[in-house]
């Protein structure tokens, strides 16, 4: 009995649950907050810096302005052009219109599909009847859109082929274009990546340098500005 009543009570494990728990935790606090600090303060501000001062035009967006100093797109986004006397780019399935920068994808539709079909014959017969005098069959990239539905470029053989209807709606020599077309194609990038390509915005802007902008055609009554669909208008170029 004297035993029993002077034992030593067991001691009690919750000191060092706790200090087990303040041990774990606070490193995982502290590992948390500097990679939140580092990874999503620090980084992005010296990588933003580092591309605003070694690339201003590129870390901007690319954007591309008339001789009047008007931004009218981007080098890296394509665009409509539904004027004869500019040459067109691919199609483009990004949007409800396609060309909608902010919805960039493709049509998704497989090569069985009946409304794919479909509308690469109807591209085929618009581009048939716009460009008559056009030597061959249209490049299938003239067809079909690109993955991205915002694709900036055109094969050289693809701009070539609308050469005669750019010329004859301009009034001018189709050699003079050709030689602008070749005068703006890119050379594979450091000589072996990617092919050789025109990029449609500028390409535009080089033939209003050299040949000058032909007139706007008046408006029907009740139609919009030119410059595209509200939100678009300030980036588009004419159409």
């Amino acid at each position: 009995m004297r035993e029993n009543a002077t034992a030593t009570p067991a001691p009690q494990p919750f000191p060092r649950v706790r200090s087990t728990l303040r041990d774990i935790l606070v490193p995982a606090v502290g590992a948390t907050l500097l990679t939140l600090v580092l990874t999503g303060l620090v980084y992005p501000l010296v990588v933003t810096g580092l591309a605003k001062a070694l690339f201003p035009s590129r870390s901007e967006g690319s954007l591309v302005r008339n001789e009047a100093g008007t931004v009218v797109g981007s080098e890296l986004l394509a665009q409509p052009f539904a004027r004869r006397s500019y040459f067109q780019p691919r199609p483009s399935a990004a949007g409800e219109k396609g060309y909608d920068p902010t919805a960039s994808s493709g049509s998704n539709l497989g090569p069985t599909s009946k409304k794919l079909q479909e509308g690469a014959t109807a591209r085929l017969e618009a581009l048939a009847e716009e460009n008559p005098d056009a030597k061959g069959p249209p490049p299938v990239e003239l067809v079909t859109a690109s993955g991205s539905g915002l694709d900036p470029h055109l094969s050289p053989a693809a701009a070539l082929w609308q050469l005669a209807r750019v010329a004859k709606a301009r009034g001018i020599a189709p050699e003079r274009v050709r030689g602008l077309v070749e005068e703006n194609m890119e050379a594979r990038d450091l000589g072996v990546l990617g092919e050789p390509r025109v990029n449609v915005l500028m390409l535009n802007l080089a033939l209003d340098r050299r040949f000058g902008a032909p007139p706007v055609p008046a408006a029907p009554a009740g139609a919009a500005a030119i410059g595209g669909t509200k939100g678009q208008g300030e980036l588009r170029y004419p159409p």
